[in-house]
Order: C-alpha cells, then sequence, then structure tokens
C-alpha cells in the first residue's frame, strides 16, 4: 500500500487542485471550471462547513482529494475522492478511501458510507472493493452530464464490515 497522508486543504494548495483540474475527465468533477488559481481556491474554499474534505498528500505534495458530505442523522455519510492524472495507478485513491472510512467510523462516528461510480469506470469500481466498500446494485440513468445519462454503481462500507 502506498504511504499517503490525510490533511485539511489550504490556500497554498491552489496551484496542486489547478493541475489536477486540467485532466479531461477532471472537468466535470465541479460544478463550475477550475482554470485559474483564483478558481482554485474557490473550490478550496467552498469544502467549508459542506463536509469533511482532505487533500491526499504523497511525498509533500497534494495529489488528490478526498471527502464525506451528506452526513444524515442516521450516521450516513457520501465519500468522494480524485487522484491527479499523474499519480493514478500507485494505489492513492484506494489508501484514501481506506483512511478516511476509518476516520468516519472513529472519529465521526458513522455506521454507513456510501460510495457511487459510473457503472463503465472499472478504475473507481476497484478503487472501491480494496478499499472495502461492497457493490449493493445499480442507479439507472442516476447522473446527467452533456444531455446523456449513466448507470451509477453504489457501493456502501459499513463500520461493522
Amino acid at each position: 500500500m502506498v504511504n499517503i497522508e490525510l490533511r485539511k486543504w489550504t490556500y497554498g494548495d491552489a496551484a496542486e487542485v489547478l493541475r489536477a483540474f486540467q485532466a479531461d475527465d477532471m472537468r466535470t468533477q465541479t460544478s463550475w471550471p477550475i482554470v485559474t488559481l483564483k478558481d482554485a481556491e474557490g473550490w478550496i474554499a467552498a469544502w467549508e462547513g459542506v463536509g469533511h474534505a482532505f487533500a491526499v498528500m504523497l511525498d509533500g505534495r497534494a495529489v488528490g482529494n478526498v471527502a464525506i458530505t451528506n452526513i444524515d442523522a442516521h450516521l450516513n455519510g457520501w465519500v468522494s475522492y480524485w487522484t491527479a492524472a499523474d499519480r493514478r495507478g500507485l494505489g492513492v485513491a484506494t489508501a484514501a478511501t481506506g483512511l478516511i472510512a476509518e476516520w468516519a467510523f472513529t472519529e465521526r462516528g458513522l455506521f454507513r458510507l456510501v460510495l457511487n461510480h459510473w457503472v463503465g469506470n472499472t478504475a473507481s469500481c476497484r478503487v472501491a472493493v480494496k478499499a472495502g466498500f461492497l457493490a449493493e446494485g445499480v442507479e439507472r440513468g442516476r447522473l446527467l452530464y452533456d444531455g446523456v445519462r449513466h448507470d451509477v454503481e453504489r457501493h456502501a462500507r459499513l463500520a461493522t464490515d
């Protein structure tokens, strides 16, 4: 397993956020385009108060994000993550997803975490499974990007797993 750390995002990480969101597959992952340092700083600021987002640190560099949002009264949360294109395939996302799950269960007292991915995204499916998230089924037509509907596979991990 790759040796990573999680820490709070800082505005000093904006250049790494900007670099990561230049990848073609990352451009649709935000509510607005991230094309300037100011946009990247806005992305960092937007996490304030909406959940728990952490910079994934590898060799002293922010190379990804892992977050838990939509925490509800039933102690459920939703996990999301991304990894910079030049650090994919190293196990960064799997390690980060596993770490945030343990943090959520022990520090936040959550019971259930959900992780969704496009059905055709085999890399995200591998991350979910390797991080201990069990497949629960497919949500047909859940996401809409550029006028096209995408099916989503739902995975979940319980504190008791």
